[in-house]
């Protein structure tokens, strides 16, 4: 070894040991469903993924099952309810929820009346059958709340065994579109103690178009409660918010609740994906992955009111988290295979991205996207595979002199060429993954001082270093 490269080696922090991923690598394809808006996907025991959606008719409740999440997509749907020719339920059905508590399973939707259709409220669907697609269902009615005002969007949860529901509704008292409340349970139709309200439209952002916060959703870890939240018209400027809190607190204390002054999850020009919004999380098929579910346009304008476009699609993409313990959406990813990172085999915690399009490893990567690669069919054929960024869609991992970048690819074959790689096992672990530049048969993918390098790789710390697990 060259003194100087002995010198940085001794000055750089002894890597800590090997370690896989507790959550590896999912990959979904995206979009899941089109024409599905306000996902819910529910991961039962029964080894099935039971999903519902609103269809763009308002009309009926379905249903889809599949073993897999992306065997959603293609799953026969089943009409398991539909709208009354009259009164109640008779109009505008949204956004059904499906969920499996003490032995039934539970639609929660929103519905209008067919003589008013904007006096909407919340209802339940049970069935007491092992699969819900089959099974007969009974209406349970309205779920009451002190205010008989427009309400919507139900979801429930548990938090150290207490059952909660949350929804968004009207006050008449506040001049705004809908707020976020939370009760307890006496049962999975019926609320009981005083509601309280959570979050108001108060941010810029979540008031454009219409003063919105509505579509909670729960997902929990390491003793705190994130509850998501979409906020503002259902157009291009639908977003979603978080609220945070500690599970051990009184969640029913709105002071126990903090708010994420910006959007978690907006739209996103470079992706073409606008209005992501009214979300719901599931987990992968290993059960190691949270899994993000959520509709959203593949296109900004919209001719007329964005409920009468049908366009909205359900999407799906792994949900990671800081070192901080709080969750990161990232960005709605492209459509397509969705991306995933590269974690470093010698240095846990570590990422392969980019900064000023410089590739390198850095810890605790909060811009999400920036760690974001996808594996695609290599620019230089030959069995080869290219890494596009997540986030500037594109732009390839490319050997220049050496060093790696993040470059626009120019069509040439040079590009071409330095853009490809042979996927190999990891030179270290097997189970980890390694790239051999295409290029420089024997060099490879390697971090050195952090930055990105292709490099011939010899002795066991150049084979850590060109060793990578995909998450």
């Amino acid at each position: 070894m060259a003194w100087a490269a002995l010198v940085a080696a001794l000055l750089l922090p002894s890597p800590a040991h090997a370690a896989a991923p507790e959550s590896p690598a999912v990959s979904y394809s995206n979009p899941l469903v089109n024409q599905r808006a306000d996902p819910h996907i529910f991961k039962h025991t029964d080894g099935f993924y039971y999903y519902t959606a609103t269809v763009p008719e308002y009309d009926r409740v379905i249903l889809r099952r599949a073993t897999t999440i992306q065997g959603l997509s293609a799953a026969p749907e089943t009409v398991i309810w539909t709208k009354h020719a009259s009164g109640e339920m008779g109009a505008h059905i949204w956004a059904p929820e499906i969920h499996f508590i003490d032995g039934k399973w539970y639609v929660y939707f929103a519905a209008g009346r067919a003589d008013d259709v904007w006096k909407i409220r919340m209802y339940v669907l049970e069935s007491s059958a092992a699969n819900p697609l089959t099974g007969g269902w009974i209406e349970k009615g309205r779920i009451a709340t002190p205010m008989d005002s427009f309400s919507l969007d139900a979801t429930t949860f548990v938090v150290n065994g207490a059952r909660y529901l949350s929804w968004a509704q009207q006050d008449p008292k506040i001049s705004n579109n809908s707020n976020i409340y939370i009760a307890r349970l006496a049962n999975p139709w019926t609320i009981t103690g005083t509601p309280v309200r959570l979050s108001m439209p108060t941010y810029g952002w979540e008031t454009v178009g219409y003063k919105v916060n509505e579509g909670p959703a729960v997902i929990q870890r390491g003793g705190k409660v994130f509850m998501t939240y979409s906020a503002s018209a259902t157009d291009s400027n639908y977003c979603l918010g978080m609220l945070t809190a500690s599970a051990s607190a009184n969640l029913l204390d709105p002071a126990a609740w903090s708010k994420s002054p910006m959007p978690v999850f907006a739209s996103n020009a470079a992706t073409g994906q606008y209005g992501p919004g009214h979300n719901s999380f599931t987990t992968s098929e290993d059960g190691k992955s949270d899994v993000l579910v959520y509709h959203d346009r593949n296109y900004k304008d919209i001719s007329g009111d964005p409920l009468n476009d049908p366009n909205r699609r359900t999407r799906v993409q792994k949900v990671y988290w800081n070192a901080d313990g709080t969750p990161n959406f990232g960005i709605p990813v492209a459509d397509g295979a969705t991306p995933q990172r590269l974690s470093s085999y010698n240095y846990p915690g570590h990422y392969l991205r980019h900064w000023d399009y410089r590739a390198k490893l850095e810890a605790n990567v909060t811009n999400l996207a920036d760690s974001q690669f996808h594996t695609v069919s290599g620019l230089a054929g030959s069995g080869t595979v290219s890494l596009e960024s997540a986030n500037f869609p594109g732009h390839y991992l490319r050997a220049r002199n050496g060093e790696v970048w993040v470059d626009r690819n120019d069509g040439s074959t040079a590009f071409a060429d330095g853009a490809s790689f042979y996927r190999r096992p990891g030179l270290a672990d097997a189970a980890g993954v390694s790239f051999e530049a295409y290029r420089f048969p024997g060099q490879y993918l390697r971090h050195y001082g952090f930055l990105l390098h292709v490099q011939p790789v010899a002795g066991t710390l150049a084979s850590q270093d060109a060793t990578f697990y995909q998450q």
